[in-house]
Order: C-alpha cells, then structure tokens, then sequence
C-alpha cells in the first residue's frame, strides 16, 4: 500500500464531470511491456492444469466473417451519420406515448402525469428481449431502456444551465423525476419498419418515484432506514441508470451509476462523513438538478441516510409488469456502470460489474443456486445469495478474483464491519482493504458470444502519474482509455483467470498516445475513451464513445477481436452534435441494430441556442434522445 503521507492527492472524475480529492489506495509495479503480450501465460501460480487459460482465438475460434461497409468520416453535425446502403429508423423518442391514454409529447404544455406516460429522456442501456419469451423472433420484442438524468436547461424553455439548481420549479422538477429511470416497451416490425405497441400488457415505466422493494443481505441495515422507510427495504425510485445487463432467464439488471448529482446537503456535517466522501459526495446547497428545494429526502442534511438507497443494481422483469422492481444489495453499492451475465460450469449466474470512477474497480458476483432454465419464478431472489468479488490484475498475466465476505481477511470487526451487509454497504472500502487494482474508470463490460473472454472497455483516467500506473492500467495520465480483455480457464467462477490490454486508444499518427490499433487503422478508424461496447451475433465488437475527447466527436465503431484484423476499427455511425451513442443491441437474426443516441446538444446553455433539433429538425420541438433501428436497405443482416 501507498503511504499516504507521502503521496500528494489527486482529483479524480466520473463521466458527467464530477470530481473529488483522491489518494491512490495500492501499489503495483508499472509493467508496460505487457502491452505486447498477445496471449494469457499458462500454468500460472496457483492454477491448477497446464494450460487453462485458452491463446488469443483464431478465425476458427471467436473471429467474424469480413464485415464490408464504406467507412463514414466523423464529423460534428447536425444530424447523424451511417455508411451508404444503410437506413435507420427513429424508434422512440423523449415524450413519445408508449400507453394507449398517453398524450403526444409538447414541450410547452408537459407535466409530471404526462412524462410518467411517455418514453423517458437521455436514454442509455438499450436491450431487446423476443417475444414470446424464450423465442429467436427478430420482428417482435421487448425493448427495455434506461433514462440516466435530466436535461432541464434542454427541457424547459426559458431555463439556463447555470440557472438550473436555483431557478427549476416545483412542477418542472416532477417532471424530471417522472422523465428518469426505465422503460419497458414492446416493438413489432410490419412492413420493414418497426413499431411501438402502445396497447401492450408489457409496457411500463419504472421512474425516480417508483416503489422499489430492497432485498439482500443489506436490506433493512440501518443506513438504509429513514423516516419514511424506518424498516430499510422500501425505496421510492431510481435515477442515474446508466449501463445494464440480461440475466439468463429474461430478467433486466439496470444500474444506478451515481447519484450525488441528485443530492444537496453539507457532507462535512453528515454523521457519516467518512462513508459519504468515500462514496463521492460533495458539499452541494442545491445538488446539481434542484430537486432536495422540493424534496427532503434529496437532502442528506435532513434524511442522511437517503444516499445509502442509491448506485445499486436494479432487477426489473420486464416479461411480469406486475412484479416491483427491486434493487439486489448482494451485488455491492458503487458506480455501477455494468451488469452483465454469464453462466458458470455449474450452471450458477455469474454477473460482472464496473465502478465507474478514476482509481475505482472491476467487480463479479457468482449466485450460490444454479439457474433454473424450466421455472422462471425460481430465479426470482437467485441474486441475493452468492459471493460478489473484487478484481485484482497481477503482473503474471492473470486476475485473481478477491472475495468481499465478511469475516474473512481484513473484513472483520477490527477494521469496522459487522456484517456482510456493512461490507455490501461499503463495498468501495472493502475493497480497498482487500488491495484491488484501481481501474482508469472500468464502464462496459461484455462477454463475446463465441469465446466467453470478458472485454472491459475503460473510458480514461487524466489523473493517474507514473507512480500509479500498474499492469492493466500502463499509461500516466490515460485520457484516452484502453480495452482489457479477461480470460475465463473455462468456467466464470473460476478464482483465476488470464487478461492481457487488447487495445490502447488514441491517435496513431501521435506516438506521445501510445496507442496499440492495428496498422490498417484509417484516420476515420481510430477513437477514445470507449464507452459501452456490445457483440453483434458473429461477434464483432461494438464500440461506443463517450468523449469527445480529441476526436472532438462521439461515433460507433466496429472490428474483429480475432484473426487477421484483430484492432482494426471501422467507423460505422456518426452521432448528431453533442450527443453519444449508447448500447448496440442486436436482434437475434442479426439485421437490426438498435442504438441509444442520448442527449444531442448537450452543452447548448439552453433551448434557444441548441446546435441541432435532432431527430425531428421541428420549429419549436428540443432535441431529443431516441433510440433508432438501423438496417440495411436491402434487408440482409446489419452485420
């Protein structure tokens, strides 16, 4: 460990700009050289078998067929951007009716009742499940999309960015708290165009209002309890979702990333001080959206313990409209960025987590029950049991999996746990005392179809120095990001896997960026500070970013992670001005790729100066995040 007295303190950020004070938490020698090692070691340490962890795959194993399309230029325009012979299709939008008594959307004349009714803003994770469920139907399913946080400068006409905490009303603050969250809607494509069935028993919309039961070995802690909830296991809402993951039996995990946006109050006066600045919360009169001048329990200086319920994993069954949506303690309370599924030999879940900050870490959960493939309703508390895991990557090539269970190790009594809902409320802190390797801000999270290797895309971390690097983290000051790829023996719940860096971004022509694409790689090719990525169904990686950074501008690209022209991206989409692109999702036969476009115009100061009218380019009508369809116009698969 360092010694923190002799280390000067860093600011480190999360992805929306929030910053705090930090001082790096462990030490791991700088071990650049393995940037250039293209395959896991075998028979490392204390792995039991020669060769358990499998060589980077070949065309036989994991690579895709040659995927041909003229590539685009990135450009920062108005409108967005795909290669010639490709069409997309505007699904939903911000305000759309997705109920049968649902209004259309009207910027002027919106309240809460209405937005609790309509397809919500800034949408993030997008997953498309088939109906009926258990079925391969590419025409007909579910679309589950997360709402992460409100645009009220974007929202409201007349309303100022540097007004907002200050200025927003009552009615307009109901009105973001109805515009965050979920929403469940089912799609049908007739005639080549897909959609919304407004009459559907499935659709939903699961708000920042919303009563959410909290299970796990942390419900009912006493940081949990508040005045209005004094047993801890009822919370209204969740906000802040920002990635997400599809459990095996059709279930949706929804990720709270952060909330202390959505907070106000003196930290230096919480009784739990310690606790909150660990969780990066800050002083805040007003928080960033307004919402505590309305509502105490936004007010951690009149409910202290209100934070606590937030930046968990949400699982919402998106097939069963009548059962509550609850948030799963046993997965850890952080940042989470991800959620995303796989099965262990034994047939036990297996989930994989990010903490979305600078110096923060890569997480697993394995369920202590197999999954039952016949009778949903079995796996319906699957998640609150089994053994949630801290990544830690050593520099032999290999990720040792450290459990956070209460009494074990450093997590005991003596260093403040009581519980292992104490060591699940403080999961950050556990982990630091188990010697984590801090992460350059760990976001996506995805498992390739073919192989199972677990591909980590990692935004960037400026605030790292020489000192701090450490093997799965090479560069100082990473504003670009990098992808890991972790290397399962054949089985999820393994203790041991191998890793190695599949890619540092940055611009090739800079040798200053150090960046790893393949020589191939075009001036259109190349990108930074990956974001959500995604699989397509022959295993292509999708790559969003979430910068701009110095491409100035955010877009999708695509590549192989094996064979020939493994690191060699293409650019696919170019998003509108100011916006991101989020969440490729796929339909199983492959010729549909939905796509989240959020928050388009972002940086305007309001809705007289936004820099475009996406997607409806309408005198009077905002810019608005939606999800689209893309496909080709010959109907072959999008990939």
């Amino acid at each position: 460990m360092h010694d923190d007295d002799q280390r000067w303190p860093a600011v480190v950020r999360d992805d929306k700009g929030a910053s705090r004070a930090f001082r790096p938490r462990s030490d791991s020698p700088p071990l650049s050289a393995l940037i250039s090692r293209r395959t896991a070691l075998l028979g490392a340490a204390g792995v039991a078998g020669a060769a358990l962890f499998a060589p980077v795959p070949t065309r036989a194993a994991g690579a895709a067929a040659p995927f041909l399309f003229e590539e685009i230029a990135l450009k920062p325009e108005a409108n967005d951007r795909l290669p010639p012979g490709y069409q997309r299709q505007v699904v939903l939008r911000w305000g759309d009716p997705i109920f049968p008594d649902a209004p259309a959307f009207d910027v002027m004349h919106q309240n809460a009742d209405k937005a609790r009714r309509q397809f919500g803003i800034n949408n993030d994770y997008t997953a498309f499940l088939p109906l009926p469920f258990g079925s391969d139907r590419s025409d007909h399913g579910l679309l589950v999309v997360n709402h992460e946080y409100p645009l009220p400068q974007l929202m409201f006409p007349g309303l100022d960015a540097e007004r907002v905490a200050t200025e927003i009303t009552r009615e307009q603050v109901d009105i973001c708290i109805a515009s965050c969250g979920v929403s469940v809607v089912e799609v049908r494509r007739t005639d080549g165009a897909w959609q919304v069935v407004t009459d559907s028993p499935h659709n939903r919309r699961v708000t920042a209002d919303t009563p959410i039961r909290i299970s796990g070995p942390a419900a009912g802690h006493g940081k949990l309890r508040t005045a209005a909830d004094p047993a801890g296991r009822l919370v209204l809402g969740t906000h802040d979702n920002c990635n997400g993951g599809i459990t095996p039996w059709g279930t949706i995990l929804t990720c709270e990333e952060g909330s202390a946006d959505f907070f106000a109050g003196h930290v230096e006066h919480h009784p739990d001080r310690a606790h909150m600045e660990r969780n990066h919360y800050e002083t805040s009169p007003h928080g960033r959206y307004g919402w505590a001048r309305f509502h105490d329990r936004f007010d951690f200086d009149v409910t202290p313990n209100e934070p606590n319920r937030f930046e968990w994993v949400v699982e919402i069954d998106p097939f069963a409209p009548d059962v509550p949506p609850v948030k799963r303690t046993a997965l850890g309370r952080f940042a989470h960025e991800g959620a995303h599924c796989a099965l262990a030999a034994d047939g036990r879940a297996v989930v994989y987590l990010g903490d979305d900050w600078e110096f923060e870490y890569c997480y697993r959960f394995v369920s202590a029950r197999p999954v039952n493939h016949v009778d949903r309703a079995a796996n319906r508390d699957l998640l609150d049991d089994g053994i949630l895991s801290v990544a830690r990557f050593d520099a032999d090539g290999t990720v040792q999996w450290l459990p956070l269970v209460f009494g074990e190790g450093p997590l005991t009594v003596a260093n403040g746990f009581s519980s292992q809902g104490d060591v699940l409320m403080e999961t950050r802190r556990a982990a630091d005392l188990l010697g984590a390797t801090p992460m350059d801000s760990p976001e996506g999270f995805q498992p390739h179809p073919i192989t199972g290797h677990i591909f980590i895309a990692l935004t960037g971390n400026d605030a790292r120095d020489e000192g701090d690097v450490n093997p799965a983290n090479p560069r100082p000051a990473n504003a670009h990001g990098h992808i890991l790829e972790m290397i399962p023996p054949g089985d999820h719940a393994a203790d041991t896997f191998g890793w190695r860096v599949f890619l540092l971004c940055g611009d090739p022509a800079n040798p200053a960026d150090g960046a790893t694409f393949h020589p191939g790689t075009s001036r259109e090719g190349w990108f930074v500070e990956p974001d959500n990525i995604g699989f397509d169904p022959a295993g292509r990686l999708w790559v969003c970013s979430d910068g701009p950074g110095v491409r100035g501008h955010d877009g999708l690209w695509v590549m192989d992670v094996a064979g020939p022209e493994t690191g060699l991206p293409r650019l696919f989409y170019s998003a509108p001005v100011q916006a991101e692109c989020c969440s490729p999702a796929f339909t199983p036969d492959g010729k549909t790729m939905f796509l989240s476009i959020q928050h388009p115009a972002e940086r305007a100061r309001n809705l007289a100066s936004a820099s475009t009218g996406w997607p409806d380019f309408v005198p009077g009508m905002p810019p608005r995040s939606a999800v689209i369809a893309i496909s080709r116009r010959d109907d072959h698969r999008a990939s």
